[in-house]
Order: C-alpha cells, then structure tokens, then sequence
C-alpha cells in the first residue's frame, strides 16, 4: 500500500479478542456454577452476519532493556524537556502518562506530525475510534428508521389495545386491557406529543408523563396501580430518573423523544406475581402479533439486537409461544378470556419461564421482599437488554453479597469489577487492597464468575456487537510475558491497560445506555526537518486481527438489512485493511523485523487519519472544524449501576492524555508519543444522571472528582516540554 493511499484510510479500531475460552472446571465447580447463575446465556449466532476470525502470528522476541535516569541511552531524548517527577516515572516504568488537554486523539497526533516527534499508536486511540463508529451507526439506524418504526409501532398497538379494551368492557379482563391503553399511549405521547390521550386513561397517562418529565424521584407507577391501592406495597415502584435523555440522545429532540419513548418499553414491567399484570401482557402479546404491525417490532429488536443483545427479560416471542402451546395455532382474544382452565394453565406455563439475570427495578430490603425473583420476573414490550458486564456486577452487589464486618452493605459496584471477573489479577488486587473484597461472599463469587466467563463458547462473544466489544478488552486484562518490550512488563503498565479497558467500556456503556439494562442493588502536513520521526505501534495485535474481523461482520451485518450509507461501508472496508496492517507491524515489532517506509508512513500519518475518520462520523453535522470539535470532543460520562433510592455510579472520560514511552526502534532506544484515555468513577445523585455537557462543564471547570488512586502507578501530575530542532542548534 503506497502512502498516498495510506493517508486516506478512515481509521476504525477496536477490538480484541482471545481467540479459544479457557476450560478445565470441575464437575463441582460447574454445577455451583448453575446453582448460583443458572445455565450460561449462550445467546444465538447473530442473524446479519458471521465472524471470521484473522490468524495471529505471535512470537514475542525482544531482549530487556533498561533506561538510564539521565535518558543519556535514549537517542532522542534532547527533544524533550520532562519535569523531574515525570523524568522519574518514565525511568522507572519505561513509560508515564502526563496530563493534557486535548479534546480529541487526532489532536495529539497531529501535532506529533507538526513537531516531528515519533508517534506511539495506541490501543486506546483506536478502541476510541471504534466507540466513534460504533455510536455513528447506532444513531443513525434510530433516527432515519427506528424511529419511523417506533412511531409506526405506537400506532398500531395505541389501536389495537383501545379495540380490545372495547371488547372486554364489564369482563374481569377490563383493568388489564385499560392498562394497556394507557401504557401505549404514554409511549405514543412520548414520541410524538401531538398524539391525542384516550379520554378513558388520561389521568393516568398525564400522572405517568409528569413523573418522565420531572424525572427525579422513585415512585409507584400510576399505570401499575390501576384497580389497586396506589399505595400498597405490592404495586411497582418505577425509578423515573432512568428517563433523563443522556448519551446521544442529547443531540436534538428526535433523539431525546425516541430514548424516553424507548426507554419506557425497556423498562416496565408486567410481573408474573400480579395476575392483572399478567393478563395486560398476554393480551399485548395478541395486538402485537396479530398485527401488521408486529414488522416493525421485528425490525427494531432486531437491529438493537445486533448492536447490543438479546432482551433479559421474557417478551412477545417467549408469550406467544405459550400461547400456542395452550390454546394451540387458532389462538385468538375470544379462546384466551372464555377458557379458565386454560387461562390457569397458561399462567402456571408462564411462572417456568426463565426469568431475567439482571434485577433493574428498585426493590426493598431482602427482610422485606426476600424473594428477588417474584418481585421482578415478568414481561417486558421491548426488554432492555441481557449484558455480561451487568451480570457481573449483579453477581458483586448486595443481595449477592453480603456485608462487611462493618456492617456496610455493597450497593454500588466498581468497574474493576469487570475486568477482575474476566481474569486480571491486577484488578482484584487492587479491589482487594481497597477493601472491596471483604463483603460477605464476594470472593466465592469472583470465582464462580471467573469459571463462568472462562466457560463460555467463543461463539457467544461473537453474537453481537457488544459482547464482541467487550471480549475484545479481555486482551487488556494479560499480563504481558517476556519478549514484549521492556515498559510492557511491570506492574504500572499492567494497570495502564485496566485504564485503557474502562475507558473503552464507559464508551460502550455510553454508546448502549438506553439499551442496556442497568444493574439496581438492592491531516495536516508535518515538520518538513529531515528529522528521524519513525514512530512505533503498541504491539497489542490481538486488537488489530479482531479489529479487521469486527469491522467485517459489521459491513456485512448492517448491509444485509440496509441499514449502512455505502460511505460508511467503505469506511469499514478501510478499516478492515488497515487493522491488518497494524496487526503485521506489530508481529514485525515483536519478531525485531524491520518495517518498510510505507508502515512508517501509516504510524506517521495516524493523526490526519484519525481526523479524516473523526470528520466522517460527523458529516452530518453543520460547522467547521472548530466548532465540530467543541460540540463533539472526547470527554464523556455514562451512569452504569443504580443504588435505590438515590446513588447511581457514573464513568467517566476526561481529556485525552498523553503518554510517552521509551520503544527499541534499529537497536537503540527512543522516545515515541502517544494518547490514553483519563477515567473517572464516582457515585453521584441519581435524579441529577450526568449528561455529557453537564461533565464537559465540570471537567472546564475543574469541577470533576480526582481519578483513581491505582492509576498513580503511571500517570503523573509532570510535564514536558517538547524541544524544537533548531533550539538544540544555538
């Protein structure tokens, strides 16, 4: 590939991948495993596209090297002037990571291109781009064809329901068929407030709408009370802070009304324990497949399927098929009310069904509800969404686990969680270091966990965009073996890449937030110098191989159902081409082979490609680069687990950061640049969920919390100065 064309890539990365799941539990291990978390969710091969795996050629061989305190070993050290604390990290890992405050990694690259300072290719820097692409796609399919869908969905089921509710008038099927009515005029209203209220459910429905608006407190539903005493304590209690627009869904009022919308068939919930509730249901899941409707059901859970996964929670599908099962093909409105017998039969069919992993409505204390399951196994319009990372944390939080010898309950996880579940020793020693590990239980279920997930099928990452996202950190969680470059081999890099693992997953938890159920506790031109500015790639390759094979299944995936600009395609197709790319410089990197000019002109360039892809993400957006950057920048902030009544636990990302390394480039040492993500975790007000401009603002304000402590092992509070040719020449 020849530089010019090299210059044209659109970069979109991500995404690594073990290629074969651990073995080797026991026969006890296996069935404690199904005891606690019943049966793996081995979800199905997903319907667009297959994954094709690229074959990895890794035999690490670089000798250890050592840098000396006064950089006099490092051939180019005169071009850069660090601060004595950031002089000394750099020394003593091989690596430091100094703050700055670019909006976006294209930045510190480009100007890496402007200076002639070797550039450093990162993992982060390219799992970023993947969440740009990624969240690109998802918002486009929702606002030029979900959208249509929903409003076409609403339609037809506000419709259907008020025609039921007229046939079961003075029936002991009235309350259910009435909530019904309100519960899909409430959706309607949301997404389109023109749409008029049934007279027969509009104090209920503006009850409803008025909590979302307000959406600051946890509270019995209106709708869920209908024909009971709003005030008992068997009547669902909903958490309306859920319904604040965060995310993307920020960007205009389509998106803020299709996430409130959508939000609102996520999340209510027609429990089993209520027989009313129940009957709503069932009589739902008859509109909605009689329908002609029911297409673009399909074509909305499918398409968030392929983005993010499978419902949690039983749904149209699993209750229609009981139905059949019952009262056979011929299954109609009139068999389902007039049969008793087989009414009491459906119910006790519906009582086996699996119920969700994932507990995301506010509960009371086990001494007051001890039995989890009854209070929230029902069926769901259009459930959020089944996700590892929310099975591991509802593993870790209380009632799970129990409490500490203090008496403190765990009600909200920690993102270490996740990482240390899916096999990082490092992880769980700083978990076990800050204390998290002495509540009751909580080691004997990191244990389990870590079976669990090293069980799992490869196939089962492969099913969907997310899980593939998320089994493409788990490369972040190895400690690297001999061979790898010597900063690749401590302690302090060990926890560098927890950080790049939960910057990536708070992009993915921000990308999918209206998706994914939620856990409750209970180019530019370059220095024209003829200066030596060959760079070096994180010789991570596993990313790079699963990369190409992600940006793949994605392109086809979104093709098959015309969901994908052809521009957009072409942009994956690059992609593909270039992750293999960075995959054989990093197997040349770890082998000592030398590189071609060529592969030194793509990490050359990586900036004004990154800056190309960038700008495509947002090609529909109006404003020159100043102001695209100012609206679009890198810091983010996703709130990904719920401690009723009143404490959420946000993720955040801040600017990007800076990282220098020291890299053996011909047999001598140099320093190359690069960016890292900064993260924060912090527990905040549930009724104030931290949109991305509310932390934009906090983080120019210097208002953010401080960031972990573990990550002083490598990023310190230095600087450095970047020392131009022509200042050494004087």
């Amino acid at each position: 590939m020849k530089a010019s064309q090299l210059k044209t890539i659109s970069i979109l990365l991500i995404i690594l991948m073990l290629s074969a799941a651990l073995s080797g539990c026991s026969t006890s291990s296996k069935k404690l495993l199904e005891e606690n978390f019943g049966p793996a969710k081995n979800a199905e091969a997903a319907e667009f596209a297959t994954y094709r795996e690229y074959e990895v050629n890794a035999h690490p061989q670089i000798k250890p090297y050592q840098v000396k305190a006064d950089l006099s070993n490092v051939e180019n050290q005169g071009r850069f002037l660090f601060s004595p604390e950031a002089q000394t990290m750099l020394t003593k890992n091989g690596f430091a990571v100094l703050p700055q405050m670019h909006q976006e990694f294209f930045m510190l690259y480009e100007f890496n291109r402007y200076d002639g300072i070797p550039n450093l290719i990162t993992t982060d820097a390219m799992l970023h781009n993947y969440h740009l692409f990624f969240q690109h796609l998802l918002k486009n399919a929702e606002e030029n064809q979900l959208r249509a869908e929903l409003q076409n969905l609403n339609q037809g089921m506000l419709q259907a329901s008020q025609e039921q509710y007229k046939a079961l008038k003075n029936s002991p099927w009235e309350n259910a068929a009435r909530r019904n009515v309100a519960f899909f005029a409430v959706g309607s209203r949301l997404l389109d407030p023109a749409v008029k209220i049934p007279q027969e459910v509009k104090d209920v429905v503006e009850a409803e709408l008025q909590l979302i608006r307000n959406h600051n407190q946890t509270t019995v539903s209106p709708l869920m009370a209908m024909g009971s005493n709003p005030d008992a304590l068997e009547s669902l209690k909903e958490d309306y802070t859920q319904y604040i627009p965060r995310g993307h869904y920020t960007r205009n009022d389509n998106l803020k009304s299709y996430f409130q919308n959508s939000m609102w068939y996520g999340r209510m919930s027609f429990r089993l324990k209520n027989e009313d509730e129940t009957r709503s249901a069932f009589l739902m899941t008859l509109a909605v497949k009689d329908s002609p409707k029911f297409e673009s059901w399909q074509k909305i859970y499918q398409t968030t399927s392929f983005f993010v996964g499978e419902s949690d929670d039983p749904g149209c599908i699993a209750y229609s098929k009981l139905l059949e099962e019952v009262y056979g093909p011929d299954n109609s409105l009139n068999t389902l009310i007039n049969d008793n017998d087989k009414w009491q039969q459906l119910l006790s069919a519906a009582k086996k069904l699996e119920g969700p992993k994932i507990n995301s409505i506010p509960i009371f204390d086990a001494n007051i509800q001890p039995d989890r399951e009854q209070e929230v196994k029902g069926f769901r319009f259009m459930g959020q969404r089944y996700t590892i990372d929310a099975d591991i944390f509802q593993r870790l939080i209380y009632r799970e686990v129990g409490e500490n010898q203090q008496g403190e309950r765990r009600l909200l996880p920690k993102g270490l969680d996740i990482p240390a579940a899916m096999g990082s020793k490092e992880a769980y020693r700083i978990l076990e270091a800050e204390g998290q590990t002495q509540f009751q239980n909580y080691p004997q279920n990191m244990t389990l966990l870590q079976e669990h997930i090293a069980g799992l099928d490869a196939s089962v990452w492969h099913h969907n965009l997310y899980w593939s996202w998320m089994k493409a950190l788990k490369p972040l969680t190895v400690e690297k073996p001999q061979g790898y470059p010597s900063f690749m081999l401590n302690q302090a890099w060990a926890r560098k890449s927890l950080n790049t693992f939960l910057g990536s997953w708070t992009e993915l938890k921000h990308d999918t937030i209206l998706y994914a159920k939620q856990v409750y506790a209970e180019m530019g031109g370059g220095y024209d110098d003829k200066i030596d500015d060959r760079g070096y790639v994180e010789p991570d390759l596993h990313c790079y191989a699963n990369l190409a094979s992600l940006a793949a299944m994605t392109r086809e995936g979104l093709e098959a159902k015309g969901l994908i600009t052809e521009r957009d395609a072409q942009s994956l197709q690059l992609m593909e081409t270039l992750a293999l790319n960075l995959k054989t410089i990093s197997e040349k990197e770890l082998q000592n082979q030398a590189l071609t000019e060529e592969e030194y002109e793509l990490i050359r360039s990586f900036g004004g490609q990154l800056e190309h892809f960038w700008m495509e993400t947002l090609q529909d957006q109006e404003g020159g680069r100043s102001k695209l950057l100012n609206d679009n920048p890198a810091m983010l902030v996703a709130d990904v687990a719920t401690a009723p009544p009143d404490l959420v636990l946000e993720e955040g990302n801040g600017y990007v950061h800076s990282i220098y390394a020291v890299v053996p480039l011909d047999g001598k040492l140099r320093i190359v640049k690069g960016g890292v993500y900064s993260h924060y975790e912090f527990p905040w007000p549930a009724a104030d969920r931290l949109t991305d401009e509310k932390w934009r603002q906090m983080l120019d304000n210097k208002e953010a919390p401080p960031a972990s402590e573990w990550t002083r092992a490598f990023a310190v509070d230095g600087s450095c100065r970047i020392v131009m040719p022509w200042e050494n020449e004087q």
